[in-house]
């Protein structure tokens, strides 16, 4: 028994200096990542070809065109595209503005002021947003055209000859038609916004003794402004590319930038002039978007 002490204790020793069965080394962590990243590049290579073929490579090609030399010196001084860039911005204007304040008014009553059949208005708004702009043109043109419904009823009542009904082939028909297409582009928005509004607020500020306007002006506006920027930047932007509503009405004398590209490609086939116009539409709708999320994003970083 005593020899055994002897012969266990280098064992013992060895044991302890042995270093411990460790993990095996694994892979280096930037290895890790490149394998990770590159199955990510190559599935957006296929998006990002089709986005060049679709949109870039047109695009780029229409900013080609226009460099055609003394292309942008011959438009940009005509009266032509003065005035067409002076009816496309009035336009534009005039049509956010009336959807700013129609579609505030209708938004507050639909989320606000029960009635039978709200929600089905509201699903109705939905489904409007679908719509092509040409459609409420010519359900306008039905109604108050030349021929449409209203001076039926006046030729009918009065025996005249024609109604008293033309205004349609004007700026204001032009204006009604877009105010009564944009309308619900701001309504959703703003919808959005008053379904996550906390009626508690209403509640108190109405036992306080508040009137409907003043609530409306205190409490829900300033819930309401963020949408009123989205949705009005948004129909600012597409009225300034409207074309469907203008060509459809008729509307004689009122030519905007759009309307401008068509009849220099079309019918003067003047392509150089038509790109020159398209690529300054381009310009003014950008730099309305980018202005719009520079404000957006101050507006956030100041709450």
């Amino acid at each position: 028994m005593a020899s055994a002490g002897p012969r266990t204790a280098p064992s013992l020793r060895r044991s302890r200096t042995a270093p411990a069965p460790g993990p095996r080394p694994g892979p280096a962590p930037g290895a890790a990542r490149d394998r990770r990243r590159t199955p990510a590049r190559i599935w957006a290579l296929p998006p990002v070809v089709v986005l060049a073929l679709v949109f870039l490579h047109p695009l780029g090609l229409v900013v080609r065109e226009s460099l055609t030399p003394g292309a942008y010196g011959d438009v940009l001084t005509s009266q032509a595209f003065r005035e067409a860039l002076t009816t496309t911005v009035l336009l534009a204007v005039g049509a956010t503005t009336g959807c700013l304040v129609l579609g505030f008014t209708l938004a507050v009553v639909i989320a606000f002021v029960p009635f039978p059949g709200g929600r089905a208005v509201a699903r109705f708004i939905d489904v409007f947003l679908s719509f092509p702009s040409f459609l409420i043109t010519l359900a306008l043109l039905f109604v108050y055209g030349t021929v449409g419904i209203a001076n039926g009823l006046w030729t009918d009542v009065t025996g005249a000859a024609e109604g008293p009904f033309r205004f349609l082939a004007t700026p204001w028909g032009v204006l009604l038609a877009e105010i009564t297409y944009f309308t619900p582009f701001v309504m959703r928005p703003l919808l959005a916004a008053f379904s996550q509004l906390d009626t508690a607020q209403l509640e108190v500020a109405s036992s306080l003794g508040a009137r409907p306007a003043r609530v409306v002006r205190q409490v829900v506006l300033p819930e309401a402004l963020p949408a009123l920027a989205a949705g009005g930047s948004l129909v600012l932007v597409m009225c300034l590319n409207e074309f469907g509503i203008v060509l459809f009405t008729g509307a004689k004398g009122v030519t905007t930038l759009p309307m401008l590209v068509y009849g220099k490609a079309i019918l003067e086939s003047d392509y150089p002039a038509a790109c020159v116009v398209a690529v300054v539409n381009i310009a003014i709708s950008v730099g309305l978007y980018a202005l719009y999320r520079g404000v957006s994003r101050r507006a956030g970083a100041q709450r």
